[in-house]
C-alpha cells in the first residue's frame, strides 16, 4: 500500500472518529431519525455543490439505481443504527464497536464472496477484537441492557458496511468503474430518499422536544459535510485503489481517534487500557495488511 493510501486511511479514521462525537451531541437532542436524515441530506447537498464547483460530469454509466441502493445499505441504515447507539453510548464506545467492521468484512467475504480466509487475516481480526475488548473495559458504562442494545445497533451497522464494501466492488468497479465522487453522491442521495419518509413520519408522530441550539447545528454541519460527504469520497476512492478488506481496516484506526475526541470535547474518561488496546489494534493492522503487501510484491 503506497504512502498516499496510508494517508487517506489515517485521515478517514480521524474524520470518522469525530462522527461519533458529533452524533453523541446531536442524537440525544433531536432524536434518532432526524439525526440520521440530516446527516445524509446535508452530505448530499454538500456533494452536489462540490461536484458542481469541480465540474464533474454526471456520467453514472448506467449505475445510478445501483448506487442509490448501495447508499441505503452503506449509509441510510448504518446512519440510523449509529444514531440509535448515540442515544445511550459514549462516543468512544460507538467508535470501539465500529472496529468490528473488518471482522464482518472477512467473514462475509469468505461466506458470500469467495474471499480466501487466510490465517493471518483471521489472526489479525482476532487480535483487533482483543484490542477492542481492552478498550471497552476502559469506558464509563456498566454492563447492562442499554450497553447491549447500543452494541447490537453498532454490530448491525458494521454488518451493513461489510456487505456494502463487497457489493460496491462487484456493482460499481466493473466496466471501467465509477468516479468515487459520483459513488459518494449517489450513496447519499439513496440514503436521503430512504430516510425521507421515515423522517416525515417521525416529525409528525413524535416531534423532538427541542431542535437544539447552535452547537447541535454546527455539529450537524460537521457530521454531514466533513464526516460524511468528504469521508465517503475518501472511502470510495480507497475501495477502488486497495479493495474492500484493506479499506475496512480503517475501522481499527477509528477507536483511538473516537476515544481521543470524546475525551477532549465531552470529558469522557481515559485510562491506560486505551494505550494497551491501541497497541493491540496496531498489531492487528500489521497482520491484516502486511501479508497482502508481501504477496503483491512477489506478484510484481
Amino acid at each position: 500500500m503506497n504512502p498516499v493510501d496510508i494517508l487517506r486511511l489515517l485521515s478517514l479514521a480521524a474524520i470518522w472518529g469525530a462522527s461519533f462525537l458529533f452524533m453523541r451531541i446531536i442524537a440525544p437532542e433531536i432524536g434518532t431519525i432526524p439525526t440520521a436524515f440530516f446527516r445524509v441530506s446535508i452530505a448530499a447537498t454538500g456533494l452536489l455543490v462540490i461536484l458542481a464547483l469541480m465540474r464533474v460530469s454526471w456520467d453514472f454509466r448506467g449505475k445510478f439505481k445501483t448506487v442509490l441502493l448501495l447508499g441505503v445499505i452503506n449509509s441510510g441504515i448504518p446512519a440510523t443504527l449509529y444514531s440509535v447507539a448515540a442515544q445511550v453510548l459514549p462516543a468512544g464506545y460507538s467508535a470501539i464497536f465500529n472496529a468490528t467492521t473488518p471482522l464482518m468484512g472477512v467473514l462475509i467475504g469468505g461466506l458470500f464472496f469467495s474471499e480466501k480466509l487466510s490465517l493471518s487475516k483471521l489472526a489479525g481480526v482476532a487480535l483487533g477484537l482483543l484490542g477492542v475488548a481492552v478498550l471497552t473495559r476502559a469506558g464509563p458504562m456498566a454492563f447492562d441492557m442499554e450497553l447491549l442494545l447500543g452494541a447490537l445497533a453498532c454490530l448491525l451497522a458494521t454488518t451493513c458496511y461489510g456487505f456494502a464494501g463487497f457489493l460496491a466492488r462487484r456493482w460499481l468497479d466493473h466496466q471501467g468503474g465509477l468516479d468515487s465522487r459520483l459513488s459518494a453522491l449517489g450513496s447519499m442521495l439513496g440514503a436521503t430518499l430512504f430516510l425521507l419518509p421515515l423522517f416525515g413520519y417521525s416529525v409528525i408522530s413524535q416531534p423532538p422536544v427541542s431542535w437544539g441550539g447552535w452547537n447541535v447545528w454546527l455539529s450537524l454541519l460537521g457530521l454531514g459535510l466533513g464526516c460524511t460527504a468528504l469521508a465517503y469520497i475518501l472511502y470510495f476512492r480507497l475501495l477502488t485503489s486497495i479493495g474492500p478488506i484493506k479499506s475496512m481496516t480503517v475501522t481499527f484506526m477509528i477507536p483511538p481517534f473516537g476515544v481521543l475526541w470524546g475525551a477532549l470535547f465531552l470529558d469522557e474518561p481515559l485510562s491506560m487500557a486505551h494505550i494497551y488496546g491501541g497497541v493491540l489494534i496496531a498489531a492487528a493492522l500489521w497482520l491484516v495488511l502486511k501479508p497482502v503487501a508481501a504477496k503483491a510484491s512477489r506478484q510484481a
